[in-house]
């Protein structure tokens, strides 16, 4: 690390890791939408169904989440350092040798352990709990515009590798991407070896304050005489609500490609209502979660952003207008983009802060199963009914599980049941 960022104070160097974090994410998710625009593509070229590049899809988000639980553990035992430079190398590897996939369980081992376990896993988890220790005050602001790098990925990288598929073809796209990763990553995973000082951390409302004096156990009832939650009860509920959610999630983000080339468009115009729904995501993200976050607290901005998708999934079986795919590709965007970023933000509301790596890396791993789950979940039923619709509607049905479970949490936080642990904005 040069040295000028080794002098420079924690209250400047933590906007230094602000940044990195939002390239690293970035660059690094850029990944998930490789096989995305490549899906029907791949799928021709070795006469497979759909569900084999789907599941493919799937197993980064599954493996992904499994693997972040150990990265969590290892981020709030050492830092983020060590995760970042696994994520980087994995990630440029695995893209590099898509090239050479001849075979179905080359493809899964590449997305399952490469892109997956040791990839996908250092990249969302990891990354946003590491900036909620370099901020305190306007934590919710921070997390956002970290969280707004995944979804800036999917605004970019499609239209970029959808050019680059029609030019050199999807192994060259995957193998170039893999170098620009490994030339792009590796630099900013250095950045991560310092950790922040007691400047950042044992501020008013940082992780030593109001959070290490509450049991990890259970969280404190104020003057409600009824049974208060534990911090684990809360987590179950969480990890099942993202479960939910992402199902429906995953829909749109895996298939909207080749749902659009489906009605008869170029796939260039998928491409590029999947980008628009990822421009729109960042708004939502860099500024909807900071904002809502910050003023109304984690639960009541997930159900907005989590609203927003499930009326969304609705429609979209009834659109086949060009312009109004775009038009509801925005405004799935407008939720999407909320959804994940407002997890790390309640974890550190209501949950300890000295085990927020691995709680929030448990709640991803829910939520990395619900996408793989919705992303073969839409392949097997267009396999089997030539359409998407059945798909989008029983997203809709998954999402509607989610908003049950925060409405009850925000009943109960109401009741005095679920406590505060910060109140830092």
């Amino acid at each position: 690390m040069p040295s000028f960022l080794v002098r420079m104070p924690d209250s400047t160097f933590r906007y230094v890791i602000l940044i990195a974090s939002l390239l690293m994410l970035f660059f690094g998710t850029g990944s998930v939408f490789l096989i995305v625009v490549a899906l029907k593509p791949i799928a021709a070229d070795f006469n497979w169904p759909r569900a084999v590049p789907s599941f493919a899809y799937s197993l980064q988000f599954i493996c992904g989440g499994i693997g972040g639980i150990g990265m969590g553990y290892w981020l709030d035992r050492s830092g983020m350092s060590g995760p970042a430079l696994i994520g980087s190398l994995s990630i440029a590897l695995g893209s590099i040798l898509m090239k050479y996939v001849t075979e179905i369980w080359e493809l899964y081992t590449l997305f399952g352990l490469l892109m997956g376990l040791t990839g996908r896993s250092t990249m969302f988890a990891p990354l946003m709990s590491n900036i909620t220790r370099w901020f305190i005050k306007n934590r919710s602001m921070a997390v956002g515009v970290v969280g707004a790098g995944q979804s800036l990925a999917g605004a970019v990288w499609p239209p970029i590798f959808q050019a680059s598929n029609e030019s050199i073809g999807w192994r060259d796209t995957t193998f170039y991407y893999g170098l620009f990763t490994l030339c792009m990553m590796t630099p900013l995973a250095l950045l991560f070896r310092r950790s922040p000082g007691e400047s950042i951390e044992g501020a008013p409302g940082a992780a030593a304050m109001p959070n290490e004096r509450i049991s990890s156990d259970i969280i404190l009832k104020s003057e409600d005489p009824k049974t208060p939650f534990t911090s684990r009860q809360i987590q179950v509920w969480l990890s099942i609500a993202s479960t939910g959610c992402c199902i429906s999630m995953a829909l749109p983000l895996a298939h909207l490609v080749a749902h659009v080339s489906d009605l008869g468009y170029p796939a260039a115009r998928g491409a590029e209502a999947l980008s628009v729904m990822l421009i729109c995501a960042s708004a939502s993200c860099f500024f909807g979660v900071g904002y809502l976050g910050g003023r109304y607290g984690g639960l009541r901005a997930l159900l907005i952003f989590s609203s927003i998708q499930t009326v969304v999934l609705v429609v979209m079986p009834f659109v086949d207008d060009l312009t109004l795919i775009y038009f509801v590709a925005a405004l799935f965007g407008l939720g999407y983009g909320g959804v994940l970023p407002s997890y790390p933000v309640i974890v550190r509301e209501f949950l300890p802060a000295r085990s927020a790596g691995r709680r929030t890396a448990t709640i991803i791993l829910f939520a990395g199963t619900g996408m793989g789950i919705g992303a073969w979940m839409g392949g097997a039923l267009y396999d089997l009914t030539g359409s998407y619709n059945m798909a989008f509607f029983l997203g809709a049905a998954f999402n509607a599980v989610n908003l049950v479970i925060i409405s009850s949490l925000i009943r109960l936080h109401r009741m005095g049941r679920m406590m505060l642990l910060s109140v830092a904005t």
